[in-house]
């Protein structure tokens, strides 16, 4: 039974009971957020052992701020903003560093995929290749963020946003040679 009450709890009153020692609340919201976050870290950087890394910083961000959490945002904007300011520090270490093997995008899955596969990789390629700000703020409106919820996520104003989104898909228009 309590299974199903925390099914049905907001995001924000699983954190609440999280503060106050639900262990199983946290769980839910892990696995509520999960792949969606995943999902949003591997588009920014597809590569999987810096994502898993990240995904486990902000996770871990998670819990050790938790008592500081107050529910005047949305639960999963203050996850992706945390999920976010890893993804930059961590642009910020490799632009300061040398490459690593884990700086080497990963091959794709199938080398002969048909020609849907083949337009997708174009576009994720297109995708990183776009500066992080604006990769950010389409990946966040891709994951169904609203442009005040990615402005309160990279911390802009709307318009700034907007224009980051434009900007980002004529640039995505250019590459793709007017696919999209």
């Amino acid at each position: 039974m309590r299974a199903l009450i925390n099914r049905l709890k907001s995001d924000e009153a699983l954190m609440l009971a999280y503060q106050r020692g639900d262990s199983d609340a946290f769980e839910y919201l892990y696995h509520r957020h999960k792949d969606g976050l995943f999902a949003f870290l591997y588009r920014s950087c597809p590569r999987r052992a810096v994502v898993e890394e990240l995904s486990q910083d902000a996770w871990m961000a998670v819990v050790n701020s938790a008592r500081h959490y107050r529910a005047e945002a949305l639960f999963r904007t203050w996850l992706y903003q945390i999920a976010r300011n890893r993804l930059v520090d961590f642009r910020r270490r490799k632009d300061n560093a040398h490459a690593t093997l884990d700086d080497v995008p990963e091959p794709a899955a199938d080398a002969g995929a048909d020609e849907r596969g083949e337009l997708q990789q174009q576009l994720m390629g297109a995708i990183t290749r776009l500066p992080g700000e604006q990769r950010d703020a389409l990946l966040l409106q891709e994951q169904g963020f609203s442009l005040r919820e990615i402005a309160d996520i990279t911390g802009q104003v709307e318009e700034t946003v907007k224009s980051r989104l434009r900007y980002a898909r004529g640039q995505l228009r250019q590459q793709l040679g007017g696919e999209l």
